[in-house]
């Protein structure tokens, strides 16, 4: 077990996107990798924006995704608690400490104060706070209480250059003088983010911070308070960043949390295998060799590295997100899919309660046939929908268009009476099939088969079709080819 300590601690607003289960995932990894700790913390200090349901929903989308981790606000820990609202305490003892210590203080100025006093200096008023209450008398103090005014707390910031060296790129340099002296905790006392994220971080012994390059310009602030923190004894050392890249759609632009993409609950009720969605996630930034995507969990936690994260955009690609979810589709054990499928089957109305030994036998056979051609649980109800509605079959009206034209009425004909008195075996369907359509009316396969495919099946992709015929049995396989040559 190592020292190595990481944090997720995300807002409970909005449903889990992509980029949040990114920054869970890099931190969760790098902790296993390490074989150190993985907290889990909440950020819930802004009650008009955070719910509850969010963070049900939070929870659900990780477990779904199978990562746990070591301390948080379900489970505790030795630096309970970890929902910030419970920590209110906390956030002003170290507030008046850095009062006390002067790495903080109390500035009275207004927005418009201060854009004032950049006009009247020639300056652009959107510059920014202007560092005026830093030092401010006693007496100039008690006169703005005395109009009734309420400070805000707000940080020093020092008159050199911030520099940290950032796991994903490089040495990162910020010039003294560019960030103003910020805001930790409003005028009522209630701490800001700039306060709470980097002291929960501190007092929990964090080591490592990954977050999103998005949030980079917070960071020279985060340092500061870290080095105010290790000197009132509050912190050991500071942590390492990793600023992870952006994840950015086909157009380049930065993913919004509302493209219906990002939103991770749509792939588990789509019926996407939660393995094949963390791969995909993992490769947004972070490749675990030059010639290959596809990888296990198991092998993500052994080979993760935040420092080999890349720092350019990363695209989501939607068709390379399928292939990696296709591909572990195939890679599963049928006896677990088809143990995956078997709830969704019921709610579809396609078996009981328990599948009958009849039921069970076609998903024995069925399941290894579908995975070949899904990528999610959905997919496969679907293609298997047709093995469970007995003599009737609803036929896809696009497939039936593509499908029952020209001589399809001949070929269903054909195929009746080729079919009528065979022993009902794979090789006795796909033989006479063959010896009817191919060799005797000499159609090409594809339009040999294909209206007898959408007869059986109601779609033009369907499982192996002799395949599919004898699981159905001779009887519903020759009605359903003779309800479809009513049709025509």
């Amino acid at each position: 077990m190592s020292n190595t300590r990481t944090r997720f601690c995300p807002s409970p607003t909005g449903t889990p996107h992509v980029g949040l289960v990114r920054t869970c995932l890099f931190s969760w990894g790098y902790a296993r990798a390490k074989g150190g700790s993985f907290v889990f913390r909440i950020e819930d200090t802004d009650a008009a924006r955070d719910s509850e349901e969010s963070y049900e929903q939070l929870l659900e989308a990780l477990s779904w995704l199978g990562m746990t981790w070591d301390e948080g606000p379900d489970i505790g820990g030795p630096y309970a608690p970890y929902r910030q609202s419970q920590r209110l305490d906390v956030y002003a003892d170290v507030i008046k400490r850095l009062l006390d210590g002067g790495y903080a203080y109390e500035a009275f100025s207004t927005n418009e104060e201060v854009e004032a006093r950049h006009r009247a200096a020639g300056r652009d008023p959107k510059l920014g706070y202007d560092n005026f209450d830093r030092d401010l008398t006693e007496e100039q103090k008690a006169a703005f209480r005395a109009e009734g005014r309420k400070p805000v707390f707000r940080m020093r910031m020092p008159n050199e250059d911030i520099v940290f060296q950032d796991a994903v790129r490089g040495e990162v340099r910020t010039p003294a003088g560019t960030v103003p002296d910020y805001v930790i905790a409003r005028g009522d006392g209630s701490p800001l983010y700039t306060l709470t994220n980097p002291v929960d971080d501190a007092l929990m012994k964090v080591d490592m911070v990954t977050r999103g390059e998005d949030l980079m310009p917070s960071t020279p602030r985060q340092i500061v308070m870290w080095r105010a923190l290790i000197e009132l004894g509050l912190a050991d050392a500071e942590p390492e960043y990793a600023h992870l890249p952006l994840i950015v759609d086909e157009r380049g632009k930065k993913m919004s949390k509302r493209d219906p993409r990002s939103n991770l609950l749509q792939y588990k009720e789509a019926g996407y295998l939660p393995e094949g969605v963390l791969n995909y996630v993992a490769t947004l930034g972070w490749s675990i060799s030059g010639d290959r995507d596809t990888f296990t969990v198991a092998e993500f936690l052994s080979a993760f590295d935040l420092h080999d994260v890349k720092s350019n955009p990363a695209r989501f690609d939607e068709k390379k997100f399928d292939a990696i979810c296709a591909e572990h589709f195939r890679m599963t054990d049928p006896a677990e899919l088809t143990r995956l499928l078997l709830p969704r089957l019921r709610g579809a109305g396609l078996i009981g309660e328990a599948p009958t030994p009849e039921e069970a036998h076609v998903l024995d056979v069925a399941v290894p046939l579908v995975q070949e051609r899904c990528s999610t649980l959905a997919q496969a109800v679907e293609m298997l929908r047709f093995l469970f509605c007995g003599t009737e079959v609803a036929i896809d009206e696009d497939s039936a268009k593509k499908t029952f034209k020209d001589d399809a009425g001949q070929v269903l004909d054909a195929s009746i009476a080729a079919l009528d008195g065979i022993e009902w075996t794979v090789a006795g369907i796909e033989e006479a099939l063959k010896a009817a359509l191919v060799d005797g009316m000499g159609l090409k396969p594809r339009k040999a088969f294909g209206p007898v495919r959408v007869a059986i099946s109601g779609k033009t992709v369907s499982p192996p079709l002799y395949e599919s015929m004898e699981l159905l049995g001779k009887d519903v396989s020759l009605a359903r080819l003779r309800a479809a040559r009513a049709t025509l």
